[in-house]
């Protein structure tokens, strides 16, 4: 399977220069991306293709010249995605026309060595005919495995994104009982399996981090708009602000992986094979005008994108199958008696009688919907077990 890992290294003064040069040049490369393809539609009418591309780009950088084609099919990978996106309806996709000043720089294949004392060479390749020297980092904790890509990238300090495959197979998929997955913000995930067992994952923690970093930045902003842009002090209040958006970043990646291997976890002791997910994809869009306003911040903060992928490959990698399904109506539909109510609590109540836990509801109408085509009744419900893994 293929993984990727933070590594960080040493260099010498002068070596970390360069690698800012060249995630400088990277992003010149990006730059000229756009402007390559704007004018080739002009004069052409029709998008440039990949061949293409990468000839009109070819030789003109001091990289290596599979670095400069991994820049090029960044930007022709998010051309194509912009255009699913707008074929799917949404409106707010746009293709790509920001100009950066820096970009990150992938070694791919034989643009780079590793030694066995965790010396990396990574080659800038040859240029006006004349071999460009190498630059050469160290690491200590360089994943056990093969590793297909470098990529140099930057967060309050330079790091490598390191993909290698490790070796090991995914288990295989055995048909057993099934579960249904409603995420939200306060619950990140409740689910309901088909034998009665239900499980509640605490987001809290995840709120906490948010509210935190929200206020901090807005006490930071508040001081910034006093100075003068590009003081000393302006600069300061700058260097601040990344430090907390750094930090509560690592803070959420990690609170997001504890919740979402106490979810697989569950799973496999429950004995669950395939899982189907909620999709909240157009919730924001969707939200009424009057109620966004209230609920902006919390739909922004709500990571439910992360949350999928993150689902997706740790279920895959214990043989559990995960099917995104439509969640439309799901929270708010009795069924029993089909009737349609909104609630503003955590309990579910109907006239018809029935009552259950908000969450768990969306979640059993979740399954039902994927396996019957309908909002159906399930049996007597046992208590939810209630888990903090953040």
């Amino acid at each position: 399977m293929y993984r990727g890992q933070r590594v960080h290294f040493s260099a010498s003064n002068g070596t970390i220069q360069q690698l800012m040069e060249c995630n400088r040049i990277s992003a010149q490369i990006w730059n000229d991306c756009l402007t390559e393809a704007r004018n080739y539609y002009l004069t052409h009418q029709k998008w440039i293709g990949k061949s293409q591309l990468q000839k009109r780009l070819k030789g003109k950088y001091h990289l290596h010249s599979q670095s400069i084609q991994a820049v090029a099919h960044k930007y022709l990978f998010a051309r194509d995605s912009t255009h699913k996106a707008i074929q799917k309806g949404i409106k707010t996709a746009k293709y790509p026309y920001k100009q950066k000043k820096y970009f990150n720089t992938k070694w791919v294949d034989k643009a780079f060595t590793i030694s066995e004392n965790g010396k990396i060479t990574l080659s800038l390749g040859t240029h006006g005919g004349k071999r460009i020297p190498p630059l050469v980092v160290y690491a200590k904790n360089l994943p056990k495995g093969t590793i297909k890509e470098i990529e140099l990238c930057y967060d309050n300090g330079l790091y490598l994104s390191v993909s290698y495959e490790d070796g090991q197979e995914p288990l295989p998929y055995t048909p057993h009982h099934s579960a249904g997955v409603d995420m939200g913000e306060i619950h990140t995930i409740a689910s309901f399996c088909d034998h009665g067992e239900s499980v509640l994952l605490s987001g809290r923690k995840l709120r906490s981090i948010h509210r935190l970093r929200n206020k901090k930045l807005r006490e930071l902003q508040k001081l910034q708009s006093k100075c003068k842009k590009g003081s000393r002090r302006w600069k300061k209040y700058q260097r601040a602000k990344r430090y907390i958006l750094s930090k509560s970043e690592r803070q959420l990646r990690d609170a997001l992986h504890k919740t979402t291997k106490a979810f697989v976890d569950w799973c496999i002791q429950q004995g669950v094979s395939d899982v189907y997910v909620g999709n909240p994809e157009g919730v924001q869009r969707h939200t009424k005008k009057k109620r966004r306003k209230n609920v902006n911040q919390k739909l922004f903060n709500w990571r439910f994108g992360k949350i999928k992928k993150y689902l997706e490959y740790k279920c895959q990698n214990k043989g559990i199958q995960v099917t995104f399904v439509k969640e439309a109506y799901s929270s708010q539909t009795c069924p029993v008696c089909k009737r349609k109510k909104k609630v503003r609590t955590r309990m579910y109540h109907c006239h018809c009688g029935y009552t259950s836990h908000r969450d768990i509801h969306g979640a059993k109408n979740i399954l039902s919907q994927a396996l019957y085509g309908s909002f159906e009744p399930w049996g007597q419900e046992k208590i939810p077990t209630y888990l903090r893994p953040a």
